[in-house]
């Protein structure tokens, strides 16, 4: 597999959550489950070790096993059917964290290092060049604009510039929950002339908008346009048969102008994953949103995090409610329903 052409192709990759058991230890059975339902959802690839998966697990020595259960369920399948499919590591912490982070996933068979640039306040964006150049030189790298109310920061316009001057610089995980910073990764990857570099939305709040929009930019001193082909969402994580079906259509439609409907579809998607996120409350309950609508649909026992104090915010049950009973279309319960039992067989 060419891993920057599958990239370019534009897919849908989940960020991969971590099940836990009541105990707070792995739960394999359900984690396995989880890697064959974005699997058999049609998912692209998937991104472990990453917010979603809970930074904690380094903390308590699950960074190596986790990835290592995921990597392995997944080539099961792809051995019994083979297809692209793109294995991406979450790596975080300062250089030498991550880079021993990047050599645990290179050494299992990963694709690419998702770097994350949060809790690294310290470094100036010059150190901060220096320290993706470290990781680059262990594995293929994917940018992330993380979005500063889960830990990431502003950076400039010239970063992300000078960043794509690396040659293992892959794709862009675009995540600010911000249009103007959007712009800013979309323009300076365009600037740099690298077409070579996919753009990923990571802006759960923004999917639909992302991924139609085609955006404005100079080329070789002309005006043109450039695309966000695919997504490495949270999201995604859940409903990621609707996810998988979205995309395609988006595909389809190519520059045809969109369908109002198409519009309602991005808006619903944003209230949906207000609830899920729970942005009413800074994003606080983002994790056991996901697992609370894994446990409903079967797929997890249990909505347990790393941290006990992380759970459901007040009410955000209730619009979890709301939400899904206002766009019922927007999930894919029948379908993981059908072949849920399948993927928790050991």
């Amino acid at each position: 597999m060419n891993v920057r052409q599958h990239l370019l192709a534009g897919q849908v990759i989940p960020a991969h959550p971590l099940a836990l058991t009541a105990a707070r230890t792995l739960d394999e059975r359900a984690q396995r489950a989880l890697t064959r339902y974005y699997m058999a959802a049609g998912a692209g690839g998937i991104a472990v070790g990453v917010h979603t998966t809970q930074f904690a697990i380094r903390r308590v020595g699950l960074y190596h096993p986790v990835l290592q259960l995921a990597i392995e369920t997944a080539n099961a399948t792809l051995e019994q059917t083979p297809r692209p499919f793109v294995r991406i590591a979450g790596v975080i912490g300062e250089t030498a964290q991550a880079v021993s982070e990047a050599g645990i996933a290179n050494a299992l068979g990963y694709d690419a290092a998702l770097l994350s640039l949060g809790g690294l306040d310290a470094l100036d964006e010059r150190a901060l060049l220096t320290h993706c150049r470290n990781v680059a030189d262990v594995m293929p790298l994917i940018g992330f604009y993380l979005q500063p109310a889960v830990g990431g920061r502003v950076l400039s316009y010239r970063f992300w510039r000078d960043l794509a001057e690396l040659p293992q610089l892959i794709a862009v995980k675009i995540a600010p929950f911000d249009r103007y910073r959007t712009m800013d990764v979309v323009r300076a990857i365009v600037a740099a002339g690298r077409d070579d570099v996919a753009l990923y939305t990571g802006n759960d709040d923004a999917i639909v908008a992302d991924l139609t929009t085609p955006f404005p930019v100079r080329r070789h001193g002309r005006a043109d346009t450039t695309r966000i082909v695919g997504g490495l969402l949270g999201q995604w994580a859940v409903w990621t048969r609707r996810a998988v079906e979205l995309l395609s259509r988006i595909k389809a439609l190519g520059d045809s102008p969109l369908a109002p409907s198409l519009l309602t579809e991005g808006a619903e998607l944003t209230d949906a994953n207000g609830a899920i996120f729970d942005s009413l409350h800074r994003f606080a309950g983002c994790i056991p949103g996901i697992h609370e609508v894994l446990r409903r649909q079967g797929l997890l026992r249990g909505i347990w995090t790393l941290d006990s104090r992380e759970t459901l915010s007040p009410r955000q049950t209730d619009e979890l409610d709301r939400v899904i009973q206002s766009y019922p279309w927007l999930t894919d319960d029948a379908f993981v329903a059908e072949h849920r039992d399948a993927w928790l067989t050991p």
